[in-house]
């Protein structure tokens, strides 16, 4: 089995985050202030059932975490640089190939 150098698995792991539109949306929403579930599966128009599996896959990634709210939990960025990376790396994939679409762009599965 190969082994990876740690660098490498974290940005495999972000990559495979960030394959899926949901997730995205979910990143890009968190980015913007930490939210609770309801109000991001009603803001990005998902049912609440498929938003717990989307933000569980963040959780399990790394990228989010669950913070107790009284009876509610709030999801909210692991660190705020992450907010800062996604901006960077969106504003760079949009600069180099915004005309581009990935050949590979079906369903992938979680991290």
């Amino acid at each position: 089995m190969l082994t990876l150098a740690p660098e490498v698995e974290v940005l495999a792991r972000f990559g495979r985050a960030l394959a899926d539109p949901i997730r995205c949306q979910l990143l890009l929403a968190l980015r913007d202030a930490p939210a609770h579930p309801a109000d991001l599966a009603d803001r990005i128009g998902v049912s609440r059932s498929r938003l717990s599996n989307h933000l569980a896959c963040l959780r399990d990634c790394g990228l989010v975490v669950a913070v107790p709210d009284g009876r509610r939990t709030r999801y909210e960025l692991v660190d705020e640089r992450l907010g800062h990376a996604l901006d960077v790396l969106r504003t760079v994939v949009v600069a180099v190939a915004a005309d581009r679409t990935c050949p590979d762009a079906d369903e992938k599965g979680c991290c």
